[in-house]
């Protein structure tokens, strides 16, 4: 096989599914207006090739990370200028991952984990953002104009090391990425910082992956998901109510900070008064969500809510209320905000555990001594 150093830039435009839902052929043109107006010649204008085209994203190979990161930044100020004259609805937004390592060669294509990488950077980043590799950011921090601002440690789908993420400040100068130093004290304070951090992930790593109690295998929490109720007395509308509990489900999945139990693990449990403790007992479970749907006309309320499988202690609820005649829109929307509150690094259920670890007893030396 054939490999090389590159920088790769991987771009995906934000709620693309919905907007085709919304408006399939207005939605169409302006991808594809952006793309051989803004895209093309901006990452031709960077030395840049684009290898892959997907329905909402491209994947693009630049042989210098200053251009690669010029380019990244260019793109999104474009798309900026293009949405201001347009209505909030009609507007593209993307978001951009940047990563720099080895690739695999094929033809035009290109494969491997210096992909892969960009790809999930792509994921993490918010819409309009822009989120770059540890190796990007030492590469490019003084040579460019705009900042980095540390995301930490991100666990990403199919890495297995964790990867070091910045996010991109353009508008202004971000977080510096290292400390001010002051050369006397530099040693002493580098060397308790060092110290600290690692006591710190110590216990932290014993108290949430060296217990298995609730949280399933490996030290990720488990998930049950309860069918939604119909609790407007229409059976018409038990396909509704279905339909957003598998859907549910299959975005969940998608959260790698989370293990969720199957369609066919929960359904079992369909209309009938279930104790949610028996439930999480049953299954496994750390935490339960169940939720109910109600319509009137063409309103529709989505209740849903977390629980803590081994307490019943409700941990988090909230209610959508949606009108429209599209079921897919409706339920996209609600899903969205579920994943968007509860899933994620900086989400409920990540604050829970993280919280759990906190509150237990510290390890002895017993315990510290079989770590190392």
């Amino acid at each position: 096989m054939d490999r090389k150093l590159a920088a790769i830039l991987a771009a995906d435009v934000v709620g693309y599914s919905a907007m085709m839902e919304r408006d399939e052929a207005g939605t169409h043109e302006r991808v594809r207006a952006d793309h051989k107006e803004l895209f093309e010649p901006t990452v031709a204008r960077h030395h840049g090739t684009i290898f892959k085209l997907m329905g909402d994203g491209l994947l693009a190979e630049f042989s210098s990370v200053v251009e690669a990161m010029e380019c990244a930044v260019s793109l999104q100020r474009g798309l900026a200028e293009r949405n201001a004259s347009l209505p909030k609805d009609q507007r593209v937004e993307v978001r951009i991952g940047v990563n720099l390592g080895e690739v695999i060669v094929e033809g035009d294509d290109r494969f491997g984990e210096g992909v892969n990488i960009a790809a999930r950077l792509e994921q993490l980043a918010e819409p309009g953002g822009i989120w770059v590799s540890a190796k990007v950011a030492r590469e490019v921090e003084k040579k460019l104009a705009f900042g980095f601002q540390s995301m930490g440690l991100q666990r990403v789908k199919n890495i297995a090391e964790p990867v070091e993420a910045y996010r991109v400040t353009i508008g202004g100068k971000a977080k510096p990425r290292r400390a001010s130093r002051s050369r006397s004290r530099l040693p002493v304070v580098a060397s308790f910082l060092v110290l600290v951090l690692a006591v710190t992930a110590v216990l932290a790593w014993w108290q949430f992956y060296g217990t298995k109690r609730d949280m399933g295998q490996g030290g990720i929490p488990t998930v049950a998901v309860l069918p939604f109720k119909n609790m407007s007395g229409d059976p018409k509308l038990e396909y509704f109510s279905d339909g957003m509990t598998d859907n549910l489900i299959s975005m969940l999945a998608g959260v790698t900070e989370l293990k969720v139990l199957s369609r066919s693990s929960t359904f079992v449990y369909k209309d009938k008064p279930t104790d949610v403790r028996r439930i999480g007992q049953e299954l496994n479970a750390a935490y339960v969500i169940e939720g109910s749907i109600w319509k009137e006309t063409d309103r529709v309320r989505i209740t849903a809510q977390l629980i803590d499988a081994r307490t019943g202690e409700n941990l988090w609820a909230e209610k959508f209320d949606r009108s429209g005649s599209n079921p897919l829109v409706i339920q996209d929307e609600a899903i969205e905000r579920i994943i968007g509150t509860l899933g994620g690094q900086r989400g409920k259920m990540y604050d829970i555990e993280y919280k759990k670890v906190w509150e237990k007893d510290t390890p002895d030396l017993e315990e510290y001594d079989f770590f190392l």
